[in-house]
């Protein structure tokens, strides 16, 4: 059996697969028939132990004595179905998965033999988590380990996939953490379990654990050190042509300072994939292309531009990170005004924008990260992250770990 981590994925050996999910409380586990963009085709498509049974698609009640699982017959999903995501919150009203560890177990429907098992790390305040997903690729269909957590529950997931959810009886100043069970579509019939919250407003989309998220619904974005920003407009991913533009100036009184932007693409896994700097100018087909080198970082507006075409990143490439060095042995606190801006590349507008405040005597830093997400968006973390290096190549190892 594979023991799979975050990222992880692997082709199934058999069209009929079941997904169970193993804690030491009981847990409520859904299924989400996903269309391309990421989204169910109508409330029909969230499969849960008020609705089980769905195209392809069926929910297994544990009875409270064993797991209750998703079972997947891929020869039966519907065409223009890409990808059923596999959900798990606790039953208990408000619990979180601080000290419960779920194990999701793949296994052969027919014969319940086990393929693979996924233990997502590092959990806590998540009220509901995507555990693992089974999708179409090149024809073929796999497993992909997620471990994405929520602290707004299985409301939060839902509603990031398309489905409705009630409006709540009577209002009330919004907790921290939810105290309510998730809630469930409102075309199923009520369960006297789930108490419906009421949608997320547009603009505030569900929070998934950890530093806050907006999108771009209002305009563009100031992010502050280790914020995150959706790349998602009116509701729908960006994935066309944006520009990452990377600036700089010297400090007060200071030489010219030679720095070099680049971005380094990786896996799944972590694991290198290709680095796009001023010795190549062009990585993953074309996808990402560089502006070429300026050696002294004078005069206005960008002083390097990274290209990034989103609709054509390929499927391995998870994660991206964008870095600047000082070739010339320069530290960062001699350095002024350094900046990052990702730009719509069709028609200009700044989309995102993080200034660098503070600065270590030292001749790299990690200025952003994109990283996709399971569901197809690109999200942009600002880093701001130094380390000692004056090339790319150097990068590439506090690259891996700042994803």
């Amino acid at each position: 059996m594979t023991e799979m981590t975050p990222g992880s994925n692997l082709p199934l050996p058999t069209g009929r697969v079941t997904v169970d999910v193993a804690a030491p409380v009981r847990l409520d586990v859904s299924g989400l028939l996903l269309t391309a963009d990421g989204k169910v085709r109508s409330d029909d498509d969230f499969i849960f132990y008020n609705q089980p049974q769905g195209p392809g698609v069926t929910h297994r009640s544990g009875g409270g004595a064993a797991p209750d699982a998703i079972v997947v017959d891929t020869s039966a999903v519907p065409p223009g179905i890409e990808k059923i995501v596999v959900t798990a919150s606790p039953d208990a009203a408000g619990q979180t998965f601080q000290g419960i560890e779920p194990t999701a177990t793949l296994r052969n429907a027919d014969d319940g033999s086990a393929i693979a098992s996924f233990t997502p790390p590092r959990l806590g305040a998540e009220t509901a988590l995507v555990v693992m997903e089974i999708y179409l690729r090149g024809g073929a269909w796999k497993a992909r380990a997620v471990g994405q957590g929520y602290a707004n529950g299985l409301a939060g997931i839902a509603t990031d996939f398309g489905v409705s959810v009630e409006e709540p009886a009577a209002p009330s100043a919004a907790p921290a953490m939810p105290s309510a069970a998730p809630a469930m579509p409102s075309a199923p019939p009520a369960d006297p379990r789930v108490a419906a919250p009421a949608p997320a407003a547009p603009a505030a989309p569900p929070t998934p654990v950890g530093n806050g998220k907006v999108n771009l619904d209002k305009g563009r974005v100031s992010l502050q050190k280790n914020q995150t920003v959706s790349l998602v407009k009116a509701g729908r991913p960006l994935l066309s042509q944006v520009k990452m533009g990377l600036g700089w100036e010297p400090a007060y009184g200071g030489k010219d300072i030679d720095l070099d932007a680049s971005v380094i693409a990786y896996g799944p896994e972590r694991n290198h994939l290709d680095s796009c700097y001023f010795g190549k100018l062009s990585i993953l087909d074309g996808a990402i292309k560089h502006s070429g080198d300026n050696l002294t970082g004078e005069g206005a507006g960008d002083d390097e531009v990274i290209v990034v075409d989103l609709g054509r990143i390929p499927a391995e490439a998870t994660g991206l990170v964008f870095t600047v060095n000082s070739f010339t042995g320069q530290k960062f606190t001699e350095v002024a005004k350094a900046y990052c801006r990702l730009v719509d590349a069709a028609t200009g507008e700044e989309l995102v924008r993080f200034d660098l405040t503070g600065a270590e005597p030292q001749t790299g830093v990690m200025m952003a990260k994109l990283v996709r997400q399971f569901s197809g968006e690109w999200d942009m973390t600002a880093l701001g992250t130094f380390a000692k290096s004056r090339t790319v190549r150097g990068m590439v190892k506090p690259g891996a770990e700042a994803l």
